[in-house]
């Protein structure tokens, strides 16, 4: 079925016979737990930086995250982001709560973070909490990453790799799960997921002699500052075309925000961290914020949307897992 182009993302989802979108259950808790990075990479949506520094998760806020986790025990993941959220000095309090509970604990790590001073012993503690490593790297070449990332930052993140591959991430039998992310280096939809992970294993191991367990493509989200470069170059109002165009109905069943509920620096709660970084707060204003955290109406909530929202069901669909399905 043809889009209109000035479509909002809510009429593309009633031409394809869904009546709005709604969680169907919550067994993700992502943590966006600070907006300070030692990096500034071109596509962040999170327009995170050095200069972030006043916009970390506290103690407190920390805490009631945790008191969330052992309230509901049927929440199997913790999904901690930021910034780089090795920096906030409440990430290695959460990950050992987290860990103590059982439950799965994702680090969404930079790599160059490793050498940042007094991150001395990050691989040896992630590795002792098992922590599942879900690292951002744009490209094997060193080129068109340091173009998105910053110079020398390809090199430095090989160097993390090797270091994370010596204390078992990435090796078969370990135990110690170490997965990829690509980005786009522009306003482009991500290549074949299965395709672009063959050719990462091959180079990677070929030239660096670095080992990983998947590949995860997505999506550059329209927003923050992807949004303003694409705006400065004249180029949004094409790369939305290109995400309405290629929507897919069939990725829609299978979006983030379905099965996890968003929590920000701050404690407030989002349908996912896109919403939360464009301030779409949560249909229901009774649960907005971790402390009145409500399983039952979360899980049944309707799910904010805008035009933002092709960005996760182009092609074959994007989340923070990668690709959802085959493109159409």
């Amino acid at each position: 079925m043809a889009i209109a182009l000035t479509e909002s993302f809510e009429t593309t989802l009633n031409s394809h016979g869904w009546v709005g979108l709604r969680a169907h259950e919550v067994t993700t808790l992502q943590v966006n737990i600070g907006k300070f990075c030692n990096q500034v990479c071109r596509h962040c949506h999170v327009d995170a930086g050095p200069h972030r520094l006043r916009e970390q998760m506290s103690r407190e806020t920390a805490e009631l995250v945790v008191r969330v986790l052992r309230d509901h025990p049927s929440i199997k993941s913790v999904d901690v982001t930021g910034g780089a959220p090795e920096l906030n000095p409440n990430f290695r309090y959460m990950v050992d709560e987290a860990t103590e509970m059982k439950r799965e604990v994702i680090d969404r790590c930079n790599l160059t973070v490793l050498f940042v001073s007094g991150q001395e012993d990050l691989v040896g503690f992630l590795a002792d909490h098992r922590v599942r490593v879900i690292a951002s790297l744009p490209c094997y070449l060193e080129q068109n990453a340091d173009k998105q990332r910053g110079n020398g930052v390809f090199q430095q993140s090989i160097d993390a790799l090797q270091r994370l591959n010596a204390a078992g991430y990435g090796r078969q039998g370990s135990g110690l799960e170490l997965d990829l992310i690509y980005n786009p280096l522009g306003p482009i939809l991500p290549p074949p997921q299965a395709a672009l992970e063959a050719d990462y294993k091959r180079e990677l191991k070929a030239r660096y002699g670095v080992v990983f367990n998947r590949l995860y493509t997505i999506t550059n989200m329209p927003i923050a500052r992807f949004r303003v470069d694409l705006e400065q170059a004249g180029r949004l109002d094409k790369y939305m075309e290109l995400l309405e165009q290629k929507f897919n109905p069939a990725a829609v069943h299978g979006v983030m925000c379905r099965s996890m509920v968003s929590v920000s620096w701050d404690g407030r709660l989002f349908d996912c961290d896109f919403n939360q970084m464009l301030e779409i707060p949560l249909a229901d204003a009774c649960c907005r914020h971790i402390r009145d955290f409500d399983l039952h109406i979360l899980e049944r909530r309707r799910i904010c949307t805008g035009k933002h929202c092709f960005g996760c069901t182009a092609g074959a669909g994007s989340s923070c897992t990668g690709a959802l399905k085959e493109a159409v």
